[in-house]
């Protein structure tokens, strides 16, 4: 009973996976973002404009780079390039752009808020803006964006509102007053909100300006165009068919040399394949070619995990135990060695993340998410699915013993 309960569960599995690879390979293909190196995107140059008294400086352009990563990260664009042209220009590249006159409107403006009394005086700055949110409308008016203020923001909101109820307070961006509401009462709570007849989009993208903070100088578009995959496609067709065929070559040794837990290996690499894949679209991770080389070698990392696995399980046989209990004793010597090395990994490609941009962050992201991968699938299904097949497949040649 137990060897046919045992057969049925590990054809389900098997079935499942092929179903699962043959049904998502597609979605996936359509859905995983490509980088600038295998897409292109949007290129934009900006030049910072010195304004009376204040000098254009290197930490100006870096404050500027800084606000202007968060701005496009807030559109969903993942690994942008963006990096100082010159000594007073910033060059930025992004990809997968759906709508690239709103990536750019939103790069450029400065956004600087303000919020003045009836005289022009300036009573509270963006500089103490804690956060930003755009709000549908509702009543038939439209959208709006909800700011709220740090604690010291909060302190000079609610002393302005204090000192100009029953007048005007108008809320400026870019020197442009947007609204100008009478104040009723004093506003102590450290919340405001800006209406202006905004559509949703528009509302969005003010609120992505605010949230992100303005930039400490006005910069003009030098040029703005559309550029194509830095790589081209035959190199991006050249890695995956190169990738594919290490991987095809790399299954057949498992499967010729281990034989049964070979296959396993085979079925867990093909699972692996889709979690790694499927969880760089929900993340949404951008592949770039350095991303293709830490998939691959996440792959090598998989691959030799149930290396050593496997062979600590054959010397478990060697040793006359049985099977069960080899696959036991040789998953529980080989999991410190897989977790001390996947471990050390992990930490160097976090460190890659945090330092690291553009491409390099494409690798080291990639990286981890096979890592941890590996260490799921290695450590339980193919476990899980092996000690299924010894209650039916009894014979130690079998296992490459």
């Amino acid at each position: 009973m137990r060897k046919n309960t045992s057969m049925a569960i590990v054809a389900t599995i098997v079935v499942a996976i092929i179903g699962l690879v043959y049904f998502t390979y597609r979605p996936i293909l359509n859905n995983l973002q490509l980088g600038l190196d295998l897409k292109g995107g949007l290129h934009v140059v900006l030049q910072a404009q010195e304004t009376e008294g204040e000098e254009i400086t290197s930490d100006t352009i870096q404050k500027s780079i800084g606000v202007l990563r968060n701005r496009v990260d807030n559109l969903g664009v993942k690994e942008p390039s963006i990096y100082p042209q010159g000594n007073d220009r910033i060059v930025v590249e992004i990809a997968g752009v759906d709508d690239p006159e709103q990536a750019v409107n939103i790069i450029k403006n400065t956004a600087k808020l303000e919020f003045q009394d009836e005289e022009g005086n300036v009573l509270v700055t963006g500089k103490d803006l804690k956060d930003a949110q755009a709000s549908p409308g509702t009543g038939g008016q439209g959208a709006s964006v909800d700011l709220e203020f740090n604690a010291e923001g909060a302190q000079l909101f609610a002393d302005a509102t204090a000192k100009n109820v029953g007048r005007r307070l108008a809320i400026v961006i870019d020197e442009e007053v947007i609204s100008a509401p009478t104040v009723n009462e004093p506003i102590p709570n450290g919340r405001a909100q800006i209406t202006g007849g905004f559509t949703a989009e528009e509302a969005q993208n003010l609120a992505v300006l605010l949230r992100s903070g303005a930039l400490p100088v006005s910069f003009n578009i030098m040029e703005k165009r559309t550029i194509g995959p830095t790589l081209g496609a035959d190199s991006l067709d050249l890695s995956v068919k190169a990738a594919i065929v290490g991987l095809i070559a790399i299954l057949i040794f498992m499967i010729g040399y281990y034989l049964l837990p070979g296959l396993v290996a085979a079925v867990s690499m093909a699972l692996y394949t889709v979690l790694v894949l499927g969880t760089m679209i929900l993340l949404g991770t951008s592949l770039t070619l350095p991303g293709i080389a830490g998939f691959v070698l996440s792959i090598g990392m998989a691959v030799d995990a149930n290396i050593i696995i496997y062979e600590h399980i054959k010397e478990e046989l060697r040793l006359g135990k049985t099977i069960k209990a080899s696959i036991e004793a040789g998953f529980a010597r080989a999991f410190w060695t897989i977790f001390d090395a996947q471990l050390t990994t992990l930490i160097a490609a976090l460190v890659l993340i945090w330092f690291g941009s553009g491409p390099i962050k494409g690798f080291a992201v990639t990286l981890s998410i096979g890592i941890v991968t590996s260490l799921v699938v290695a450590l339980g299904f193919t476990r899980y699915v092996i000690v299924l097949c010894a209650d039916f497949v009894k014979n130690t040649k079998l296992y490459g013993v």
